[in-house]
Parts: structure tokens; C-alpha cells; sequence
């Protein structure tokens, strides 16, 4: 279960970047940008609607997390703020089934509005859910 900067620490330890999915790259400034949800099906994404706008700090990774397997959750439009890098696939959030556990990870979650969001927070609480195998 990681949440924002959790993808920006351990470079060294190849165990734990698998397991995260992706390492952060860099980010720009926080500024709002719209995020596009790709299931509705999964219990951090069901309360999501398909696209939602939203301020945060918008990380950039080194490596798409779905070319080492995860199931994307969540992409970040990279045409509705400036910085974005990843091009026109930007995951922002995400889940495989990693070395016997479960790993789940929004890169959201820097501001401190994120936390009175009711939508991030339910997003966050199916994330926590469906890593602990209470939800499928």
C-alpha cells in the first residue's frame, strides 16, 4: 500500500521498486489536472467517477508501471496541466500482484486538501481494502 513519495525513496533496492511499480522521476508544481479512471470495477476506483478534476503534485515516473505487470487504475491527462513527461499513458495510480502479497499505489495525496476530499479518501480506503485481501 503506498501513497505519493512512497515511489521516491529505495532506488537501490530493486525488491522494493518492483513492488511500488515505478520509480519517481520528477513532478512540476502543483497545479489541477484531470484524471481519467479506467475501471470502475475495482474498490479504489468505484467511487471515482471516469474523469475528475483535481490539484495535486503530479509525479512523473522513470518507467510505466504496467510494462512490469501492474493493472492500471487511474491516468493523468497530460494535456489538462503543464509538466507531464509520460506522454499521452501517464498512470497515477495502480495494482499487481507482487512476490505472494498484494501492492497498490496512487501517486496522489500531496496536498493537504487530498485528505478532505471524499473521493480520495474512498479511493485510498478500497486501495487499503483490496491490498489487505478484504476486497477482490
Amino acid at each position: 500500500m503506498g501513497i505519493h513519495s512512497a515511489s521516491d525513496t529505495e532506488y537501490d533496492w530493486s525488491w522494493y521498486g518492483r513492488l511500488v511499480g515505478a520509480y519517481f522521476d520528477s513532478h512540476p508544481p502543483v497545479q489541477p489536472g484531470l484524471v481519467r479512471s479506467t475501471t470502475r470495477s475495482h474498490p479504489s476506483t468505484s467511487a471515482i467517477p471516469m474523469a475528475i478534476s483535481r490539484t495535486d503534485e503530479w509525479y512523473n515516473f522513470r518507467d510505466d508501471p504496467s510494462a512490469r505487470g501492474a493493472t492500471i487504475l487511474l491516468l493523468l491527462d497530460e494535456t489538462s496541466y503543464t509538466g507531464g513527461t509520460m506522454g499521452i499513458f501517464h498512470p497515477i495510480s495502480w495494482f499487481q500482484v507482487y512476490d505472494g502479497g498484494r501492492s497498490w499505489y496512487t501517486a496522489m495525496g500531496h496536498t493537504d486538501q487530498s485528505w478532505s476530499e471524499i473521493a480520495f479518501l474512498e479511493h485510498v480506503a478500497g486501495g487499503i481494502r483490496w491490498a489487505a485481501g478484504a476486497a477482490q
